[in-house]
């Protein structure tokens, strides 16, 4: 019924869509409407595919249909090189508690094991609220490691922390200990 494939260019309209919708929705992102422009998109993308990795989860009668999308990727500074970063996971309303996430993340986690062992891990941040979101993640092996207090306007006069939270690939190949062995 769902295929997970890798990013194109020619998915950015399909990519495009889903975030504006899934920012409309309560809880979607943290990203109002609004700041979902074709910059913002095509950055994205860009970085996934130049220095990161970008899946969607599309129908099998039609791959042109995204439902849902996650993306990270590697941040400038050398020292982060055997990380990915600003992790983003969208799926459309209609499909969620499909299973849809759980795919992405188990297709992106096989990845980095399989092709990716340069990336040790894997960070993103999760707002303090969102309860059924750091179940999730750790349920699939995520770790919180803290919180940032204070960091979220929720635009009511309160504010909220973010928890940051992490994936460590157990298949990663230091490439500095291979140089030192040879």
């Amino acid at each position: 019924m769902f295929k997970v494939r890798p990013a194109v260019s020619e998915d950015f309209d399909g990519i495009f869509n889903l975030y504006k919708i899934v920012a409309c929705t309560v809880g979607g992102i943290s990203r109002l409407e609004e700041e979902i422009s074709e910059t913002y998109i095509r950055e994205f993308m860009s970085q996934a595919q130049t220095n990161g990795i970008q899946l969607v989860v599309c129908l099998k009668e039609d791959l042109n249909q995204i439902l849902a999308e996650i993306h990270c990727y590697k941040p400038v500074q050398s020292v982060f090189a055997h990380v990915l970063t600003d992790l983003t996971i969208v799926v459309a309303p209609e499909v969620q508690g499909k299973g849809l996430g759980k795919l992405l993340f188990r297709s992106l986690q096989h990845e980095i094991r399989t092709k990716r062992k340069d990336i040790l891990r894997v960070e993103l941040i999760v707002r303090e609220t969102n309860f059924r979101a750091i179940s999730f993640y750790r349920s699939i092996d995520f770790r919180i490691e803290g919180r940032f207090e204070r960091r979220i306007d929720s635009r009511n006069g309160r504010f909220e922390s973010d928890i940051p939270m992490a994936w460590f690939n157990s298949e990663f190949e230091n490439p500095y200990l291979k140089r030192k062995e040879e």
